[in-house]
């Protein structure tokens, strides 16, 4: 692969992008310039869907790629929120069981002065649940990863596990565990006692397996957090770790029937990635876990029909 050179100047390059691949999330708009190696260039910004208008699409693209683009029509290829309802232009769900992405399928933006497609998220009609831009990743690792069967658990925001099998998704949920978190930690009572941003492992563990084997009890163990630090003398470290604890066991505990007894992929960042697998090991089962970057360019490849492009 071609070295990673940022560019987000407005002088165009020496080089050429064969196409461009976008993840473009409710918060930020990553890009990278692709040529018959590889990456040439990765750009970012933080014009996310959730602060654009829909005419605001197109502009807030060429912001970040115009240099790219001044060689011509150069195509690019989208996941992520950028095809919601709200989004740019609504790219409709493809039901389970399926290929995470599949060339052909991307969903052209129209009357748009470039030549944009945006990938389909996932939907699963019982139970009801959705996905935008994680089958993108799970497309990815399973072209970094051929011929694997487990099951991929994609930790942050809004957590998903997905069942696959023969290269299809035969199943998934989603787990509002990050989104929990941040608003418990913030902005529910729990706040007073959670000020700085320290750790405790031991208060981790200790939440893991408290949520994990007393998951209907968890109204009562959050509350207990606060009593212990008026009474009891618990640290702020310690409450945060142990909230965070408790919340991944209750995800574990919901969603034992993907992880109990399979392969397990995490892919996401190091630091959350390795909450999930600590608690996991203290299940027995070792994770593997991919990085999202890569397992989002390799995917928006095999969405491009591009398999070559690493």
């Amino acid at each position: 692969m071609q070295d990673i050179v940022s560019h987000n100047g407005t002088t165009a390059p020496e080089w050429i992008p064969e196409w461009i691949a976008v993840d473009w999330g409710t918060s930020n708009l990553r890009a990278w310039a692709m040529g018959p190696d590889g990456v040439l260039a990765e750009a970012v910004s933080d014009e996310g869907m959730g602060g654009l208008a829909r005419e605001a699409f197109e502009p807030a693209l060429r912001r970040l790629t115009g240099p790219w683009l001044q060689a011509g029509q150069v195509p690019v290829v989208a996941c992520g929120m950028v095809g919601a309802r709200q989004g740019w232009f609504e790219a409709p769900y493809r039901a389970v069981p399926c290929a995470p992405v599949a060339a052909g399928e991307n969903v052209p933006v129209p009357q748009a002065g470039l030549a944009v497609q945006i990938v389909p998220g996932l939907m699963q009609a019982k139970p009801a649940d959705v996905m935008r831009g994680e089958e993108t990743q799970i497309a990815g690792a399973l072209a970094l990863h051929p011929g694997f069967d487990g099951v991929f658990c994609l930790p942050g925001t809004h957590s998903k596990w997905a069942g696959v099998s023969a290269g299809e998704v035969v199943s998934f949920q989603t787990f509002m565990t990050g989104e929990m978190f941040a608003l418990l930690s913030r902005q529910s009572v729990l706040r007073h006692g959670m000020a700085g941003s320290g750790w405790d492992d031991a208060a981790f563990d200790q939440g893991v397996e408290e949520g994990l084997q007393r998951p209907e009890r968890i109204a009562a163990l959050l509350f207990r957090l606060r009593a212990e630090g008026l009474v009891a003398g618990l640290t702020a470290d310690a409450a945060r770790a142990r909230l965070s604890g408790l919340l991944i066991g209750c995800e574990l505990a919901a969603a034992r029937p993907y992880w109990l007894g399979a392969r397990v992929m995490l892919i996401g960042e190091a630091g959350l990635c390795g909450l999930y697998a600590r608690a996991l090991a203290r299940q027995g089962l070792t994770a593997t876990r991919l990085e999202a970057r890569d397992c989002t360019i390799a995917g928006l490849a095999k969405a491009a029909g591009r398999m070559g492009d690493r």
